[in-house]
């Protein structure tokens, strides 16, 4: 009987999972990886991957309205019919929120669960979906161990200072500030790059660039500053978010169209980024192909927010010995990688264009007084990897 540990990332409309095999260390290619898509809708889809990348399923799920207690349920029955001989030690779900109290993975008994029920106002848009994920596993294996890795808990070494908005005291108290996220990947490549680059310890740069995109700096490999503040809307402009935006603007639809919370909240969070400056798309190897001026204008934006990001965290890191690209698009985008490495040449980086264009791991040029990468991230090993260290397995 083979052993493996179970991760769990899960949205508002979809499930990603994956499992990984029993092993000091555990490799980080899963086993089994797939994606339920389509949750509560009346078409919700589960495909999934071997180790090889080969399509091992790709089925619709029974039912209308799929719920997320039933799309596990039929994840875990797909699972056992088609993997016999494996069994769940250990089930690690990324959670979004872990507000002031966890900066660390933790176990998950009935107390981290109210808890984390609790921080639900302060990420209403993905908090309840994480919850939902970890009482339906609950549901389905009590007898198995579960962990909540946190996406702030890597920014908790942020210095007090840049965790502050100008606000009211007694508004901080209510626990408003800035928490920044991503941290599952911006943890994986703090971990990963000493393997890569002498600068590993020094001032770095990692722009986490998709359709959620942050930036965030670290010196020793410790957050010093990064991008998202309070809400997964702020900092760089996204697929569908719009990013740094002056509340004044808020205010102003608010009052002038009579748009209210939840007409702002849609607006914000699904109609603008990528796609709402576009009008075409979220996808940027959409915009990058398009001829068309809006979304060539959507795209300057993307590098331009990236840029002035980049200049304002090597500042907050007092200079800047490397920059790494990660995310769907830092991965996979070279367009985006040269425009941003161009416009910052400023900061000592120079850029070996067919590196780039090749996706090389280090695109760097050899007068580059910067190091510049393209690392892919792994979220799904960081969450194997907590709960194996936190369950001693």
């Amino acid at each position: 009987m083979s052993r493996g540990i179970l991760t769990i990332n899960a949205g508002s409309s979809s499930i990603k999972f994956a499992l990984f095999p029993l092993a000091r260390p555990i490799s980080p290619a899963a086993e089994v990886s797939g994606q339920i898509d389509g949750i509560g809708t009346a078409a919700t889809k589960m495909v999934a991957k071997n180790q090889a990348g080969e399509r091992i399923a790709d089925q619709m799920l029974a039912g209308q309205q799929v719920n997320h207690a039933q799309a596990f349920d039929a994840l875990l029955k797909w699972f056992t019919a088609s993997h016999a001989d494996w069994e769940i030690v250990a089930v690690g779900h990324r959670v979004v929120h872990g507000g002031d109290l966890y900066s660390s993975p933790t176990i998950i008994d009935a107390q981290v669960l109210g808890n984390l029920a609790g921080f639900v106002p302060l990420a209403p848009l993905h908090q309840p979906h994480n919850v939902a994920g970890i009482e339906a596993l609950q549901a389905l294996l009590p007898k198995v161990p579960q962990v909540a890795c946190f996406d702030t808990a890597f920014h908790r070494s942020q210095p007090p200072v840049a965790q502050l908005f100008g606000l009211p005291r007694w508004v901080t108290a209510e626990g408003i500030k800035r928490y920044g996220f991503h941290g599952l990947s911006y943890e994986y490549i703090a971990r990963a790059l000493p393997q890569y680059s002498t600068r590993a310890e020094g001032r770095v740069v990692v722009a986490h660039l998709g359709n959620g995109a942050s930036m965030a700096a670290m010196v020793g490999r410790k957050c010093l500053g990064t991008t998202l503040g309070f809400s997964t809307i702020d900092g760089l402009m996204m697929g569908t978010r719009c990013g740094n935006l002056d509340p004044g603007v808020v205010l102003h639809l608010m009052e002038t169209k009579g748009l209210s919370v939840k007409d702002m909240t849609k607006m914000l969070y699904k109609e603008s980024g990528l796609l709402g400056v576009s009008g075409i798309s979220q996808d940027m190897r959409t915009l990058l192909a398009s001829d068309k001026p809006e979304a060539q204008e959507a795209v300057d934006l993307f590098c331009y927010r990236i840029v002035r990001e980049l200049g304002s965290l090597a500042a907050a890191a007092g200079g800047l010995d490397a920059l790494v690209f990660t995310g769907g698009i830092g991965e996979h985008a070279a367009e985006v990688r040269r425009r941003v490495c161009l416009q910052s040449e400023w900061l000592g980086i120079r850029l070996n264009a067919e590196a780039n264009a090749r996706h090389d791991l280090h695109i760097g040029a050899g007068n580059s007084s910067v190091d510049v990468l393209v690392i892919p991230t792994n979220e799904e090993w960081m969450m194997a990897h907590h709960a194996q260290t936190l369950l001693a397995l």
